[in-house]
């Protein structure tokens, strides 16, 4: 047989409430289910969300994952010079990969992939690349190189003013 330990109450007229036998009131659990699913959206979505745009060369990527956009003037994508041969930048926040398959001649893709819109990351090797499935596309003309990707990045408008890159 068990016993119930009491403990004593408060004193009658003492204006301290009587504590209740039971378990400490907190929070129920569909509460904290809610809250950490809450606080589980608000990361993804910080995670997904993009820069306030003061710097338009942050969130450039080489092919060799080193960022930034020396060079290029005010309004610019980036300058010619950033842009390697046989290769490209890919410009997250512009949602835009530039590429120079051969000397001089500069070309711009759509930054998405075609396969199931994961943004692409890298260019390298005369291929632009998507992580997500590693689907594969030419710097030249966009067209699927490989993967599970059937269509061609579309091309996006440039001009090249100079040493200048910018959206046309």
């Amino acid at each position: 047989m068990t016993s119930a330990f009491l403990e004593p109450g408060p004193e009658p007229g003492s204006g301290v409430p009587a504590r209740s036998g039971g378990p400490a009131a907190g929070p129920g659990r569909r509460t904290v289910v809610a809250a950490a699913g809450a606080a589980g959206l608000l990361v993804a979505l910080t995670a997904c969300g993009g820069s306030d745009g003061s710097d338009d060369s942050s969130d450039a990527v080489d092919g060799s994952g080193s960022t930034g956009g020396a060079g290029a003037g005010a309004g610019a994508l980036a300058a010619t010079a950033d842009i390697p041969e046989g290769g490209g930048k890919v410009f997250a926040e512009q949602k835009v990969v530039v590429t120079q398959p051969t000397a001089g001649d500069f070309k711009a893709f759509s930054a998405i992939c075609t396969h199931q819109g994961c943004a692409v990351t890298s260019v390298a090797d005369g291929v632009i690349r998507c992580p997500c499935h590693n689907s594969d596309f030419s710097v030249a003309d966009g067209s699927v190189r490989g993967g599970p990707a059937t269509k061609p990045l579309p091309e996006v408008r440039i001009k090249v003013d100079g040493d200048a890159i910018s959206l046309a």
